[in-house]
This record gives structure tokens, sequence and C-alpha cells, in this order.
């Protein structure tokens, strides 16, 4: 029992007992054997930690394949970037208009610590016999700070920088060589790149204006610094270099007047009144410099062209900063800010059409006001500090760049009117691409009336010809979270459809759609996983596309990559280059019309009952009381935490045995799923949905592009899914196992411990909720295999039974420390009750795994040192106390340090959980 290799051995014989009785549990029964080894003192916690760093290793090498796999180039693609047949007009209007707008967010998925991030980006980019991981676990997690996550999305957009570079760089020497005369005039832009680190203000109080202005600052110096360095590669004497490292000086310097504290108006005026001089060295635009690159490079010999070229492109892609940045913020900001403006007395209910009345007027009358730094620094509302903040970046950073203003729960047309009026208020109309986010289940229902309504606001449609596009956001965490990942999807597709047919309607086919897809890393919040293709199909699909081709709009595609997982491709240049590449291959902003129909939205009779019966079915779950209970029966604590932003709403003790899942952001609601071992919102529904008309279901997703797109999906989740393993949760709270543990006395040193987990536990409702989802969820798959034994398997997976495996032993051993940790807490000596928390409260943050919060109230009442006479100066001698002051040392180091250790090996098994489902949440 003391090696891996042992464990799933063991873990295979369990197996094999579960022909003898279905309800066998081999997870449990494998954590029940470890429990007894480790309470025996047969195996120690060092024994167990050995064995998770060998499976942290492996998740490590999971993670790393996985990676390598999704960028290695498929066998049938073509790597040419221009067509045989092409000529070169086509081949400029290709490439001369991004494939994709990559944006780098910093959700909460900075699970890995940055050297195993490091380690497992290296072994991704080695080749696949060289891919050796170092597996060292850091011997304390830091605290991801937004410093932390704006420094990581700054290093990541610079790689990609450089891969853009040899991209557009290679699009420039395939033009020279195809079309000799011609190619000096390609002006490449495959890729544009943006951030909201630091921006984003929806949910959040941490940051502040002067903390956006900081950022936007550096960014602005550390683009100049490297449009400085590239450009002194090419000719170290070339004279725009005195233009740009003054600029770079200068930007550096206001970047640091920004960072100090500016709580006193001294410090403000100071500051604000040296980035606002109107000095030289203030590089506002990167226009003339552009200019004088380019035509340097209608002089110079094709190799020297080249490379000027190349970083005109990169300055014209992301102007004075490291890509585009995006402000964020909740649409009730936005209605609180509007309300403000109203004139005295007048109230509107902004669903009304009589709010669009007011507001199309509003934005009629709006005239432009001017702000400055003291404007912005004494602004009460969200919302309108965020637009001064914007006017002041435009206005003293960046004078060409366009600034998004993305705004999350907006369902109503009013509240994009509401934003256009303040656009319009401080003079950034001209510059800001207002985006309402569709996420949630009403606006994912009614997003379709939501774009005919707004479409057909005439400020608005002037609007959107000024800037030349229409831009949307669609939300897969949330969706995913409740609906279902598949049935979120399908949704979003339909809204996509029906933009472009808004668009069409309202005769804006003239302008862009730019459709920010705005997914994570895992399945679950949908990053689709069997290949790069499918990753970016997933969230645009071709039937998509071609509904915008067909209408003559032009598409500018967006996703995110979110994160510390999403930043993963791009943690080497090797990783930055394969990505953009498979990306530039895939030619996302395109699409074939000739492509045969999809019987998939042809066979609306099935498919639609499809996706409303999955739905349904989801839908029922995130209703339950059940479900709710399960997700939650840990709180966050099996949990890292993986991000700045915090995770849930704070509440007390009472509280969190009825936490509502309304209390968990879509991130960790999913990450809670991989870890209790169902991705429940992946795959639940698909089996009962199907049940009453299974052989067609079955032959349409055959027969049907988007349907294998959905089974692959499954196949994905199903792999990793294991019922027993949800089941075995629940076990831990059986007051009779803990009654019946020690009955035939073979553990009579646990007697008092189990006989009192029993009696705590004797009415708890944890059990029965754990079995009840596990009973829906094994009928729900059994019909799901009836449907899947219609469908062949053309490419089933060799390691998919030893993966299963792996995971099952990390699933055991943690429950194993679980059982550690109940024993230690309720066999720790009583204390009196403080500060209103009992015994029973700190026995209940433990077994809901608040253990911080448990230990601290043990160590208040049993203090490792206590004080005595020696800590006082004083003159007179005493000899008492004579028993020394040695505290409670020895209840520390049998209590209170096990379950402090056995909690840490748990959270090291969570991120080794995660690896083997590819991401974090």
């Amino acid at each position: 029992m003391k090696t891996v290799a042992a464990l799933e051995a063991r873990l295979g014989e369990l197996h094999q007992r579960t022909r003898e009785t279905p309800l066998f549990n081999p997870v449990f029964q494998l954590s029940l054997d470890l429990s007894r080894a480790l309470e025996g003192g047969e195996i120690d916690l060092d024994d167990i930690a050995t064995m998770v760093a060998e499976l942290e290793c492996g998740g490590l090498m999971a993670r790393a394949h996985k990676l390598r796999t999704l960028l290695t180039r498929p066998a049938e693609s073509t790597p040419a970037l221009a067509g045989d047949d092409e000529d070169f007009a086509a081949f400029a209007a290709r490439w001369q208009q991004p494939q994709l707008h990559a944006v780098f967010t910093a959700h909460p998925t900075f699970l890995l610590a940055p050297e195993q991030a490091a380690s497992v980006a290296a072994a991704a980019s080695a080749p696949a016999e060289d891919g050796e991981i170092q597996c060292a676990a850091p011997p304390q997690r830091q605290p991801v700070t937004l410093q932390h996550e704006h420094r990581e999305a700054v290093a990541a957009m610079g790689r990609a920088q450089d891969a853009r570079d040899a991209i557009v760089a290679r699009l420039l020497e395939e033009a020279q060589s195809r079309w000799p005369t011609e190619w000096q005039t390609l002006r490449p832009l495959p890729f544009r790149f943006a951030s909201w680190v630091g921006y984003d203000m929806d949910g959040r109080t941490d940051i502040s204006w002067h903390t956006s202005i900081a950022f936007r600052l550096s960014e602005k110096a550390e683009r100049l610094a490297r449009y400085t360095a590239s450009l002194a590669v090419i000719d170290a004497a070339h004279p725009l270099l005195d233009t740009l490292r003054p600029a770079t000086a200068f930007a550096e310097a206001r970047a640091q007047d920004f960072a100090q504290d500016l709580s006193s108006a001294e410090a403000l005026a100071a500051a604000a009144n040296r980035l606002t001089s109107h000095s030289a060295d203030n590089l506002l635009s990167l226009a003339p410099v552009i200019a004088a690159l380019e035509s340097d490079a209608q002089a110079a010999e094709p190799a020297r062209a080249v490379r000027l070229l190349t970083l005109a492109a990169a300055m014209r892609a992301d102007g004075l900063g490291m890509g585009w940045i995006h402000f964020r913020v909740n649409a009730k900001q936005l209605h609180n800010a509007i309300r403000r403006r109203l004139p005295e007395g007048e109230v509107i209910d902004l669903a009304s059409r009589g709010a669009l009345a007011t507001l199309r007027r509003m934005v009629d009358d709006a005239q432009p006001l001017r702000t400055n730094f003291a404007a912005l620094a004494t602004e009460s509302s969200t919302a309108i500090r965020q637009f001064i903040a914007m006017a002041q970046i435009i206005r003293h950073i960046d004078a060409d760049a366009p600034i998004r203003m993305l705004v999350a729960e907006c369902e109503q047309p009013a509240t994009v009117l509401a934003a256009l009026y303040f656009a319009k208020l401080f003079g950034l109309e001209h510059k800001v691409d207002v985006s309402p986010l569709f996420e949630t289940e009403a606006a994912l229902e009614h997003g379709g009336r939501f774009l005919d309504a707004l479409l057909a606001e005439p400020a608005y449609r002037e609007y959107a010809r000024k800037r030349g596009r229409v831009a949307i956001q669609t939300g897969f965490s949330d969706a995913g979270r409740f609906v279902g990942q598949i049935p979120a999807s399908l949704a979003i597709e339909r809204l996509q459809g029906r933009l472009a047919e808004a668009m069409a309607a309202n005769g804006l086919t003239e302008v862009a759609a730019l459709v920010f897809n705005t997914h994570g890393e895992s399945m679950g919040r949908g990053a689709h996983p069997a290949s790069f293709r499918d990753r970016l199909e997933w969230p645009l699909s071709p039937w998509a596309r071609r509904r915008f081709a067909r209408a003559g709009i032009r598409l500018e595609p967006e996703v995110s990559f979110q994160g510390g997982d999403g930043y993963l491709f791009f943690a080497t240049p090797e990783l930055a280059l394969a990505t953009l590449t498979r990306i530039a291959e895939a030619r996302p902003a395109e699409t074939d019309l000739t492509a045969p129909a999809d019987p998939f939205y042809n066979r609306t009779d099935i498919s639609l009952d499809f996706y409303r019966a999955i739905k349904d079915h989801q839908g029922e779950h995130l209703a339950s009381r059940t479900y709710a209970r399960a997700v939650t029966a840990f709180g966050l604590g099996l949990l890292n935490p993986t991000g700045s932003r915090v995770a849930r709403r704070q509440s007390d003790i009472n509280a969190d045995r009825e936490m509502s899942l309304r209390q968990i952001r879509a991130i960790p609601h999913n990450a809670i799923l991989q870890q209790l071992g169902y991705p429940v919102n992946v795959i639940a529904g698909i089996g009962s949905a199907a049940d009453a008309n299974r052989e067609e279901i079955a032959a349409l997703l055959t027969d049907s592009a988007r349907g294998r797109q959905i089974l692959r999906l499954l196949k994905s989740a199903n792999a990793l899914a294991s019922i027993k393993t949800v089941a075995a949760f629940g076990e831990l709270f059986n007051s009779a196992y803990w009654a019946s543990r020690t009955y035939r006395g073979t553990e009579d040193h646990l007697a008092g411990a189990c006989a009192a987990l029993a009696e705590y536990l004797v009415g708890d409702d944890r059990t029965g909720v754990f079995r009840r989802l596990a009973s829906r969820l094994r009928i729900d798959a059994l019909k799901l295999h009836r449907l899947t034994d219609l469908i062949p398997d053309d490419a089933p997976d060799p390691a998919r039974e030893h993966v299963r495996r792996r995971i099952g032993v990390l699933q055991a051993l943690r429950l194993a420390l679980l059982q550690h940790m109940f024993l230690k807490v309720v066999a720790a000596p009583a204390f009196s009750r403080a500060n209103d928390i009992s015994r029973g409260d700190v026995i209940e943050m433990v077994l809901t795994l608040r253990v911080d919060e448990a230990l601290a109230q043990l160590r208040r009442a049993f203090p490792v040192r206590v004080p005595g006479p020696r800590d006082f100066p004083l003159d007179e001698p005493s000899d008492y106390p004579d028993g020394g002051e040695e505290g409670y040392g020895a209840i520390e180091r049998d209590f209170m340090t096990p379950i402090a250790r056995a909690h840490e090996l748990g959270l090291r098994i969570s991120t080794a959980i995660a690896n083997e489902f590819g991401a974090h949440g």
C-alpha cells in the first residue's frame, strides 16, 4: 500500500467485485484500506506524500501531453498560407483582416505554481520523445495577486506578438515569391490581441482607477521598448529610434507615477500634470512612424523590407500598448449611472419602450463634456468612472487604439443605449465598441429579440456605421452552468445566426460582426478538448459562419485565453508559434459556402427536441436541492485559490450548510464537478434526451459534422467520469459507516473517535444527497450507454482505463486523507465556547473543509506557547510556575499539524485531478 502501482493493482482487483454486488464501491473501499493503514501506523503522511508527488508528476505529464497533442499539426493539414490558384487580391483580402482576436483575461485559473507551469510548457514544447518534465512541487503556494496576473498576461502577449511577427514575415515572404511586383503593398494583420486584466470591474472593488491607468502606461512602455528593440536589430542607427527611445522613457516614468499612492490631492495633481503636459516625448499615435517604416521598406532590399514591414504590421495591430484593452462593467452599474443623468423627477423602467424613447433622446441631445484626472478621482459611479478613464487613456496615452466596453448581464437594449449616451457625453463614441454580453438563460432565450430591437434603433445604427462593426460577447461559463454546456453552445450558435439576420434586416451588412466568444479552457466551460479545430469551431460553428457569409457580412471572431490555463498556449515561443499557426491554418474568419448542408440543422424536428430535452434535464439538476447540496457539500474547500478575484461571497457557518449555487462562480462550480468525479454540466441529460428516439438521434449524430463534434466532447468527458466516486464522497458523512467501522474490534484505538463521528452525523443529510445524485446520474448514464452502443467508436483511446485508474487512486487517497482529518478533529480535546464558536462549529468547519478557520480556532484554544513570567521585565524573581511554560505543543503535534498536512496533500491531489481533466474549472 506504499506505492502507486500497488494501489492501482488493488483498485483493479476491487473493480472486479462490482460483478458480485452492484452497490460495491471500489474507490471508497480503497480509501478505507488506506485509512486503516494510516490510522494503524502501517503508512504515514510522508508515505502518502510520496505517492501524491508521483501522481502529481503524472498529472503534469498528462497536461503537457494534452497541450502538445492539441498543437501538433494534423497529418492532413496544409501548411501553405496561400492557395495554389489564389491571386494577390484574394490573398491580401484574407490576411489584411484578423483571422482571430485573442483576448488574454485574468479569470482565476492560475492553478499551477509558476514552476509547474514552466515545466508543463517546457515538456509540451519539446518533441514527444524528449518531453521530460521537472516535477518538484513548490514548498508553498504563493497567493495570486492582480499584479501577478497582469505580469503573466503581458508576458504571454509578448510571446504571442513574436509568434505573430513570424507569421507576418512568412506571409510577406510568400507574397514576395508569388507576386514580386505587388507584395510590398500587402499590409498583413492576421491577429489582434487584447486584455482586460486590470480593467474588468464586474464584481470587483479591488481595482482602483489609477491601477488601470498605471497598467495601461506600463503596457505602453513595454510595447514601445519592444518596438525599439526590434528596430535596433534591423538598423542600430535608424532615425526613428530617436522618437521611440524618449517615448519609452516617458511612458515608463509616468507608469511609475501612477503606481504610487495617489490618495492626496497633491500627489494626484503631480502625476496627472506630468502626463498631461503635452510633452513632445509623449507619443500618442504611431501613424507617422508606420508611414515612415513603410516608406523606408519601398527602397530597401527584400530581406530588410520584410523586417520593416513586419514591424509596421505589429504597430498597426497593437498600437501603443501590448494590445487593445477591454473595460467591463455590469448592466446594473450602467443603470444606476444613467438614472443620475435623467431630468429631475423623471423615472424610467429600462425594460419599457418609454425607456428606449428617453434614452434615444438623451443620446441625440448629448454634448461632450471635458474631463480630467480630478474628475476621474472624485467620481463615485463605477460605470461613469470607467468612461472617464477611457477618455483619459485616449487623450493622453493612445489616441489610435479603440477600447471595448463589455457589459455583463445585459438583457435590455436600453442598457446599450445608456452606454452610447456616456460614450457620446465623454467624446468617445468614435473609439469605444460597446459590447453586450449574452450568457444567462434569459439573455440567450431572448437574445434574438434583443438584437432585433437594438439594431432597429437609428442611434445604434449610426454608431455602428461610425465604428465599422457591431460587437457582441457570448459567455460559455455561466451559460454552461445554467443550461448545460451542450445546450449553451447550441443556444449561442442560434444567437449568432440571429445577429447575422438582424444586421442584414437593418442594412448593416457593410460593417463587420465582431463576435467575442468567451470560453474557458475546460470542456465544462466551452473549450472542446478533441482537437484545435474543434476548439475553434465549437464556439463559432461553420453553420454560424455561413450565416454571416451569405449575408455578405465580414466576420471578426474573437476568443479568450483565460488566466494561467489559457496562457499555457503562449508559455514558450514554440507554443505561441504553434498556437497561432494552427489558428492561421484553420482560418476561423472564413467558411466554405459550398460545403454540404449539415443534417443537424435541417432535421430540427429531431435536433431541436434533443436540445430542449437536454436543457430541461440540466435545468432540473440546477433547480434540485440534491444537486446544490452535493456541489456545495465541501464549500470551496476542495479547490486551491487560483486568482485574485474572490470566488464566493462571505457567509457564516450556518449559511454554509445551505449554500446556494448562486454563491459560487462558474469556474469553481465547474472545478468542483471535476473534483467530485463527474462533469454533470457536460454529460447529464444526453442519454435521457435520446431515450425516446434513440435510433434516429444516433443516426443524426453520426451523419452530422456538428453531431460528431458533440460526440467527441461527450466521449472526452465520459472517459474521465466516475459515478462511483460521486457516491464515495457521500459515504464520508454516513453515520452507519463510522458506527460500524470498529465493530469487529480491529481498530479499537479509533473507537471513541468513530463513535463521536457517528453520533455527530446521525442526522446529517449529505449521504442521502450524494446517493440520490448518484442514482440520477446512473439512470441517465445507462440511457447514454444505450445510445453510444449504436454509434461506432472509430478512435478508441488505448490509455483510457489507465487514466481512469490513476484518477481513482487519487480520489481514494484524498478520501483517506479526509477521513484522517475527520477523525483528528473529533478526537481533539474539548474547549470552551468563544466568540460564538463552539467545538461543534469547528468540527463542521473541517467537515466542510474550511480548514484554515478551524485550525485558527483550535490554535486559539490550544496555543503552543502561553505567556509566562519571563515575558515580563520585572525585577522581582518568581519560582512559580515550576512546571514550565510549554503550552499545548502535544495537541498541536497530534491534532492540528496532521489536519493541516492532510489538507495540504488533499489540495495537491486536487491539482493532479484538474491536470488529468486538462484545466482548472
